[in-house]
């Protein structure tokens, strides 16, 4: 009883006039030391997207005994302006360069190599990396401002090859976080000013979550840091701001309906919170369970979003609940300016949402075939979807690397830009160079260096095809198995093109693991919320197809609109998982709204009147979290552009079409058997205690 006091106490703690001084005061300490204790974490510089236990990562690690095992390869790419063949003296101004692009690196450059066509030349020229891309761009970077400088006349020179990608990629990312936190910023101001409709309230929950996304962003780098985690800053991001945007939504929604029955704004903002923080509470945690589903994994960039996302989005949770109300208590009900809720003052509220509810309600046979027709329809674009990108694609905008690499493949084979490494036993390594020879595709193959202890030899592999590619593929998987055929080589066959093939694979594996898990833990989530065993799996079904529905129809815009031939890896998983959590948030705010109702009203009438009390504020929190997944499409992988534009329309037609149509035509087809064990409504035996407070609740 004691503790039931005390749990009751805390809204009126945060807001009573003291304890809300209070209250800001200890939030705004807690930021400031928790950026005292972070302020200076970086995250794990890792970029790992094969499965720690793959063939191609253990190739990887076994590189590392080798003698230049800091050292690796890029090309210089040269062709001529004019697209003439090269001339004699061409190849003598390039082989000319070659003394100065040896200086800067330390190392014997080789070449230059004319294609048999005579249109291009590469010089090869062996450069020491970073311990991670940003480190390898610096140096990238450099001998990139050498050959401008060195450049000879009517010659286009570009750097390509592994090394040059991974730098382009971490040069992409210059300045991308801060592009990403204004534009995040702007997208929640205009729409928070649209909502509220005032010029001072938007600021109040923004500055709240603002605070929430950089602690969260310091604490999740000293977590990637100490737990050698590799995770995406700008999806914790997106996500702190458009969950933390969404809680403080409902919050003031349901304070400003307090303001219109309730004189004093403290004991309505106390009310408010009492009343809406189990819905959040729940929601917060439905997906942060989803999310640790992540911890099972086996992609390092997949897994390593499980423990930051949670963190990330249990700090939002933290902020809205425990520094947004003493923050709105201190302003006062002025806050709302110019229209200000007040007693007396109150006028029908949802009367759209409920003319739409209530027309569902009638026809609600009519309004789930309409529904699932446009998912069916939507789900449709999965036709023809494929899933991998080549290097050259992952790029949103074109790179030098990827541009030195389209050069080549016109003039050279394929393969050459990222040779298929394979490390033998060196007693071994002539007849596994003589089995690979032997294989179609295969340009050649050399045994080209020898471990530090003499036991292993690395034999590097040229292939016809570009890596990424269904044929280049398809050669990594026959030179596995001839390679393995090869007795007591005990061959691994590594490189870019058989790490693309390991990542498929790993990605293929954790969708078919995560997605059913995701599903039940929503399940589980949504049974103990509703107690109910009908309401959750009507419920999952209709949120799955909503979410296929939005993969195919992003998929399909990602081809069309965009020219993107296939989704990426990792897209499928994070959209599905993204589309059903978030999805069940805006359940959690319904349904729960609709069960209280359902009390004094039925089931039917309740849904409508859930729909006209919640539409508003889902919606305002559905195109605010949309948005905001768009912003990822201002950052320069591919990747994240689909990753945003699914997730982003997906929200768009959960708010709209199923929480406005789908779910209450569903409710009007099965009536009170949607709660089925219990039973719901003014005639059922609901105990007086839960009627009277879900009654409160849903007034």
């Amino acid at each position: 009883m004691e503790k039931l006091r005390e749990r009751v106490r805390i809204p009126d703690r945060l807001t009573s006039r003291r304890g809300a001084w209070i209250s800001l005061g200890a939030a705004l300490v807690a930021f400031v030391v928790l950026f005292g204790l972070f302020g200076g974490a970086e995250g794990s510089a890792g970029s790992e997207s094969a499965p720690g236990g793959s063939e191609s990562t253990r190739v990887a690690r076994l590189l590392e005994e080798f003698p230049d095992a800091g050292e690796q390869s890029v090309l210089i790419v040269a062709e001529r302006r004019d697209s003439a063949p090269l001339s004699d003296a061409d190849v003598e101004a390039l082989t000319a360069s070659k003394p100065a692009l040896d200086r800067f690196t330390g190392s014997a450059s080789s070449g230059p190599m004319v294609s048999d066509d005579g249109g291009a030349a590469v010089v090869v020229v062996p450069i020491s990396v970073g311990s991670d891309n940003t480190e390898t761009a610096e140096v990238v970077g450099g001998l990139r401002g050498v050959v401008a400088e060195i450049q000879p006349s009517g010659l286009d020179l570009q750097v390509t090859g592994g090394p040059a990608f991974g730098a382009d990629i971490a040069s992409a990312f210059d300045g991308a976080d801060v592009t990403l936190l204004i534009v995040t910023i702007a997208i929640v101001a205009v729409l928070l000013i649209a909502t509220y409709r005032s010029p001072v309230l938007w600021l109040i929950p923004l500055i709240v979550v603002g605070l929430a996304d950089q602690v969260a962003g310091q604490a999740t780098a000293a977590l990637g840091a100490a737990l050698d985690l590799q995770f995406d800053a700008g999806i914790i991001s997106v996500l702190v701001f458009g969950a933390g945007t969404n809680y403080a939504l409902l919050l003031v929604s349901r304070y400003r309906e307090e303001l219109l029955e309730t004189a004093d704004h403290r004991p309505a903002l106390a009310e408010a919170w009492r009343r809406t923080v189990p819905a959040i509470v729940a929601s917060n945690a439905t997906v942060i369970l989803a999310l640790l589903t992540l911890v099972l994994a086996v992609v390092p960039g997949t897994r390593g979003l499980a423990l930051s996302s949670a963190l990330g989005l249990l700090i939002a949770l933290v902020a809205v609940l425990f520094a947004l109300p003493p923050f709105l208590a201190v302003c006062g009900r002025k806050v709302f300016w110019p229209f200000v809720p007040r007693p007396g003052s109150a006028v029908e509220q949802g009367r759209v949402w409920q003319a739409v509810a209530s027309r569902v309600m009638r026809r609600p046979v009519l309004g789930l075939t309409a529904g699932l027709a446009l998912l069916a329809v939507m789900a449709a674009g999965l036709v023809g979807t494929t899933v991998g990108l080549d290097q050259q694609e992952k790029f949103r905008v074109q790179s030098e690397s990827a541009s030195g690499l389209e050069v080549l493949a016109e003039h050279f084979d394929a393969g050459e830009a990222q040779p298929i490494l394979i490390v033998s036993d060196r007693e071994r390594a002539g007849e596994v160079v003589e089995a690979v020879e032997a294989v179609d595709g295969v340009v050649r193959a050399n045994a080209v260096a020898e471990s530090a202890d003499g036991a292993l030899s690395r034999i590097m592999v040229t292939g016809e095809y570009a890596p990424g590619t269904d044929a280049g593929l398809q050669l990594v998987e026959t030179l596995r198995e001839v390679a393995h055929s090869v007795h007591g080589a005990d061959a691994l066959v590594g490189g870019a093109g058989a790490t693309d093939l390991d990542a498929r694979a790993g990605n293929e594996r954790d969708l078919k693991l995560i997605a059913p898990l995701v599903l039940g833990v929503s399940f589980a989530v949504l049974a103990v919320l509703l107690r109910s065993l009908v309401a959750p799996v009507v419920l999952l079904l209709v949120n799955t197809a909503s979410a296929v529905a939005a993969i195919g129809a992003g998929a399909w815009l990602s081809r069309v609109v965009f020219g993107q031939e296939a989704l990426d890896l990792q897209v499928p998983l994070l959209s599905f998982l993204f589309l059903v959590a978030l999805g069940i948030d805006y359940t959690i705010f319904l349904v729960h709204r609709a069960r209280s109702e359902a009390l004094v009203r039925g089931t039917r009438d309740g849904m409508v009147r859930a729909v006209a009390r919640t539409g508003g504020v889902i919606t305002s929190a559905g195109i605010v979290l949309a948005a905001v997944f768009a912003a990822l499409g201002v950052l320069p992988l591919v990747t994240l552009g689909q990753l945003g534009l699914i997730v982003g329309l997906g929200v768009v037609v959960d708010t709209l079409v199923v929480r406005t149509v789908i779910v209450p035509a569903v409710f009007g087809v099965l009536g009170d058997r949607i709660w089925w064990p219990r039973q719901i409504g003014p005639e059922s035996g609901e105990s007086s205690h839960e009627h009277r407070e879900l009654a409160l609740a849903g007034r």
